[in-house]
């Protein structure tokens, strides 16, 4: 016995230190994703999104897992294993990489200048608290990328996560507020599909998250000596944490807004203020400044992980795509990297901002649709390493690609005009 207390020490410390790059995935993962689509799937369609949600979650598991799992395998990045394919994949990553590094910080910067905005006294300008946001995560990451990331991740996931299965707890025990008469709409129509299919987009993340989440574990083990199944288990804790919290999320809108009259605003900022009041009214008035304060903490720690992920992989890719010879990650070049994502994220909200909902919901419909390529990379990547893939995750991966790809065809169809 004492043996065994003596070997499970280091044991469990090994996963503690581990502990990083899962939990930055799901602190990059619950900004728009769980926050605002969860939510608002709630408020919509009350419970009967539930599955899709779940479903997106599991069948995209195992395509996120293998990110970590190529990176702990071979000590290299899965950008390095897409540009080993075909540098064609390489270049189609940069690309939507580009893009989405230029519209999701634009997005979630504005969302955090939203929430700020509804916290400060007075009239203050969004352009002016969302250039702030953006000055003050760039001078964070300057002054240390990884350990910033890495240690307001983990504050910010237990703040939120306590928070909002609280304000979930207590709105179950006050029940479903729907009203008398009221109708409910059906998201099983082709009307729908759009916001499905945004909605699983990102769920738990876009599918370019993977690649950051490689990067991020070949950062935690320049600073920590990090096991495959230390490695694994950091993985798992990060993405069923967020897997719950969509449900969770769903829950709030299901059983605060859907069916009680009151208009659900789609636009991302519009929403926060109506997310706010949902949780002053279930877990009361004196929560609202609490619960604005931990909105805010999360969506400026999914600002500080999209600029710091997106900048790393948009560094890497140029470095493969231009067959640099040595594998070169200073912080000099990073930096670079983090300027450019936050000045082109503030120069669309300075001149396209009438166009960022838009452009966020392009991005999201992008991310979904490039998923079974890049999910089948990954899959493909993995399947000859030295740890052999358990049958029920090849399974699960195999199922995964045809339910993604259907939902995917489905979706091209109907925007097409063949499917009306």
């Amino acid at each position: 016995m004492k043996e065994q207390a003596v070997n499970g020490r280091p044991h469990w410390r090994g996963r503690l230190r581990a502990m990083g790059p899962g939990i930055m995935m799901a602190s990059a993962a619950v900004g728009g994703s769980h926050i605002i689509a969860s939510t608002q799937a709630g408020a919509l369609y009350g419970w009967q999104l539930a599955l899709i949600i779940v479903l997106a979650n599991l069948f995209k598991y195992p395509f996120f897992r293998f990110g970590p799992q190529y990176t702990l395998e071979t000590g290299k990045s899965l950008l390095e294993g897409y540009a080993e394919k075909s540098r064609v994949y390489l270049w189609v990553f940069f690309v939507l990489n580009l893009c989405a590094t230029v519209i999701n910080t634009a997005a979630v910067s504005m969302l955090c200048a939203a929430i700020l905005s509804f916290v400060l006294p007075g009239e203050w300008s969004m352009n002016a608290l969302s250039a702030a946001v953006l000055a003050s995560a760039v001078l964070l990451l300057l002054v240390g990328p990884y350990r910033t990331v890495d240690g307001m991740s983990k504050i910010i996931m237990i703040s939120l996560t306590l928070t909002t299965v609280a304000a979930v707890a207590v709105a179950a025990g006050k029940g479903a507020q729907m009203q008398p008469g009221f109708i409910e709409p059906s998201p099983w129509n082709l009307g729908a599909l759009a916001f499905i299919v945004a909605l699983m987009g990102w769920m738990p993340a876009p599918i370019e998250i993977s690649a950051i989440n490689s990067m991020w574990v070949s950062a935690k083990r320049k600073l920590e000596k990090v096991s495959y199944e230390d490695g694994l288990f950091d993985f798992n804790v990060g993405y069923i944490s967020t897997a719950v919290l969509a449900v969770v999320f769903l829950a709030l809108g299901a059983l605060v807004q859907y069916g009680t009259g009151t208009e659900v605003k789609m636009a991302g900022g519009a929403y926060i203020g109506q997310l706010i009041d949902m949780y002053a009214q279930t877990i009361g008035e004196w929560s609202r400044w609490l619960v604005a304060f931990i909105a805010f903490a999360c969506m400026y720690g999914t600002t500080i992980t999209v600029i710091d992920g997106y900048s790393r992989t948009n560094m890497e890719s140029l470095r493969l795509i231009l067959r640099h010879p040595q594998r070169e990650r200073s912080n000099r070049i990073l930096a670079v990297w983090i300027i450019f994502a936050a000045a082109s994220g503030l120069c669309v909200m300075l001149f396209f901002k009438g166009a960022v909902l838009a452009m966020l919901k392009f991005a999201m419909i992008a991310s979904f649709v490039s998923t079974p390529v890049f999910a089948y990379l990954n899959l493909a990547l993995v399947r000859k390493g030295k740890h052999r893939l358990q049958p029920w995750l090849m399974w699960l991966a195999w199922i995964g690609l045809l339910y993604l790809s259907g939902f995917t065809v489905l979706f091209l169809l109907n925007q097409s005009g063949m499917i009306a």
